[in-house]
């Protein structure tokens, strides 16, 4: 019997806040993988309502009962996360084609820096299919319900930023 190391992928994003359609990916890696570590990104280039501690709390809250899902923070640049983790893939998930395109070309430009990266796309079931936290901050901002689209604690997150 031959005794391999876990595989172990890593799951990136800013989750601004995590959605449903977040924990499904996480879930239907955990089909594919040993493990999951997800990486909340500290995002320089976008302005996240909620602040980098709170989004790492946040994802950590959602997935503190499951032992084979690890939750790290990070700055720069992805594959260096990848190798520091010990990943042996990247899950990205996919709700469009323009959701393709983008992270096509993100996937190109990691492996130009580390040729063992690897990306694999999940889909989201049908019901997450256009769930993004974009649009779910702009809903809640709006005073819309989006209560069947994000955890329990991500609506309370809301009602404290949104008062």
């Amino acid at each position: 019997m031959t005794i391999h190391p876990p595989r172990k992928a890593l799951y990136p994003g800013t989750f601004d806040p995590i959605t449903n359609g977040h924990i499904d990916l996480v879930n239907r890696a955990l089909k594919l993988f040993d493990e999951v570590v997800i990486a909340v990104a500290f995002a320089h280039h976008k302005k996240p309502l909620f602040s980098f501690d709170e989004r790492v709390a946040m994802v950590k809250q959602v997935f503190s009962d499951n032992s084979r899902i690890t939750v790290v923070g990070f700055e720069g640049l992805l594959v260096n996360v990848a190798k520091q983790e010990g990943t042996s893939a990247v899950i990205r998930g996919l709700r469009a084609v323009s959701d393709f395109e983008y992270e096509f070309g993100l996937a190109n430009m990691n492996r130009s820096l580390d040729e063992n990266f690897e990306v694999i796309f999940l889909t989201p079931a049908q019901e997450y299919s256009f769930i993004s936290s974009t649009l779910v901050r702009e809903v809640a901002k709006l005073g819309g319900d989006v209560s069947k689209f994000v955890p329990k604690f991500v609506l309370d997150g809301f009602a404290k930023k949104f008062v």
